[in-house]
């Protein structure tokens, strides 16, 4: 057998807390208000994609007990670059010290996943790759109207990090995943250069459960395995009420998911790695325990993945 295992994670957050009591104070909207829709309390605002990137990068490897030289293959998924050209990937590999290949990937929200998987088959495809670097950053603040009290509430800055090290002895990291796009829906949800988000909502939460739910429910149909044998949930953090439709429908226990919104509020690309750095943390994974990923974003973008979790 040959496979991938997740052996380091990390996470950053830019210091700089903005409460729903600080939107309150200023746009036509309270705390009650957005918790109800949302579920989130708080967010982080602050730093460049580049320089949480960084963190969480160099967070992850320190995890992994591994030097920066070590790593030969860094995945960036943002939905925010720090430049046009070159790809932000680039300044990240630099400043961390990495060997090897480095790119960007962009698929909104649902990046994290598209990037997980990528990077896993490129270690098992065995074309020159041993450790992958995962980042997922974001700084949407950066592309969000403050001022609109119907996206600015929603939109944070953050990025979370795993390594990647092929095993010739490790079973396989991913056991199915499901990668989609429908682009008919990209008026939906989308940002010009130089523009702000702009958002249909009440669409978007309509086509974000439909999808999700169909797509999570594929890959554990993939896998082989019942939604009860699910040790972990860890969705997109973008909507309290998306993520509670996504575990009813698809008979997951509410302890099992992760949840962090209420605390970062949606950052895109980094919102699921953020996610699975806190559990991790806290002991909530063991081995051998398997895992579902599940995102959606703009594009109209989707991923989900089942993944056996090893140390």
């Amino acid at each position: 057998m040959s496979g991938s295992s997740i052996t380091g994670w990390g996470s950053a957050l830019p210091e700089k807390v903005v409460t729903n009591a600080d939107f309150e104070a200023r746009l036509d909207t309270s705390d009650a208000w957005i918790v109800e829709r949302t579920g989130i309390r708080e967010r982080r605002i602050g730093g460049t994609t580049s320089s949480l990137a960084i963190e969480a990068g160099a967070a992850a490897i320190t995890r992994a007990g591994l030097s920066p030289s070590d790593i030969d293959l860094l995945v960036l998924s943002t939905t925010t670059p720090d430049k046009a050209v070159p790809a932000t990937s680039a300044t990240v590999h630099a400043q961390l010290g990495c060997s090897g290949a480095a790119f960007d990937l962009n698929a909104a929200c649902a990046g994290y996943v598209y990037a997980l998987v990528t990077a896993d088959a490129m270690l098992t495809a065995r074309i020159g790759f041993d450790r992958a670097l995962v980042i997922g950053s974001d700084t949407l603040s950066s592309i969000t109207d403050f001022e609109d009290r119907s996206t600015a509430v929603l939109f944070a800055d953050g990025a979370g990090a795993v390594v990647l090290e092929h095993r010739q002895d490790s079973e396989p990291l991913v056991l199915a995943s499901d990668l989609g796009l429908d682009g008919s829906l990209l008026p939906i949800l989308y940002c010009e250069h130089g523009g702000y988000l702009k958002m249909e909502g009440r669409e978007v939460f309509r086509r974000a459960v439909r999808v999700t739910v169909d797509s999570a429910a594929k890959v554990i149909a993939q896998a082989g395995i019942a939604a009860d044998e699910i040790a972990l949930f860890v969705p997109h953090q973008a909507n309290q009420r998306i993520i509670d439709a996504m575990i009813q429908r698809l008979g997951i226990p509410r302890e099992r998911a992760v949840i962090v919104l209420d605390r970062t509020g949606n950052t895109s690309s980094a919102s699921i790695p953020l996610a699975l750095v806190e559990a991790a943390d806290a002991g909530r994974l063991s081995e051998g325990d398997l895992v579902l990923f599940s995102g959606f974003g703009a594009g109209m973008t989707w991923a989900s993945a089942v993944v056996r979790w090893h140390q």
